[in-house]
């Protein structure tokens, strides 16, 4: 298993996320019953376009994986609040769904990096002389 290209993926899959989040906070929000939480939503968005430049940078430094999967703790959290703020909303349920099938993932990519690469964090040439 290449877990690098697994992590460059998810890294394009983070851009794309985070793109969504920023510039459609306010959809998002309303979908989960959320409004008023629009600000927070851009905040996740910008969390996951970070996360996806990290991981595009450097796709081998297992770190970067494990930076995903402490958000995705973040999102299980707020997705939870928002479930339970309104347990009938069957978009709320999917997101959580899908969070957590992320966070499983990506705790799955992080851990073959752990082991495939040995990269915990970025490594540097040396400067020339």
């Amino acid at each position: 298993m290449d877990y690098k290209k697994l992590s460059l993926g998810l890294g394009v899959f983070s851009l794309a996320l985070g793109a969504a989040e920023l510039f459609g906070a306010r959809k998002i929000a309303a979908t989960l019953d959320a409004e008023g939480h629009e600000t927070l939503v851009k905040g996740f968005g910008a969390r996951e376009v970070l996360a996806g430049v990290n991981l595009l940078v450097a796709p081998a430094v297992a770190t970067n994986m494990w930076n995903r999967v402490a958000g995705d703790i973040m999102d299980i959290v707020a997705t939870s609040a928002a479930a339970r703020n309104s347990p009938r909303n069957k978009a709320t349920w999917g997101a959580l769904a899908f969070v957590a099938g992320a966070a499983l993932l990506d705790a799955w990519v992080a851990i073959g990096l752990d082991r495939q690469t040995g990269k915990t964090l970025p490594t540097h040439a040396p400067l020339p002389s």
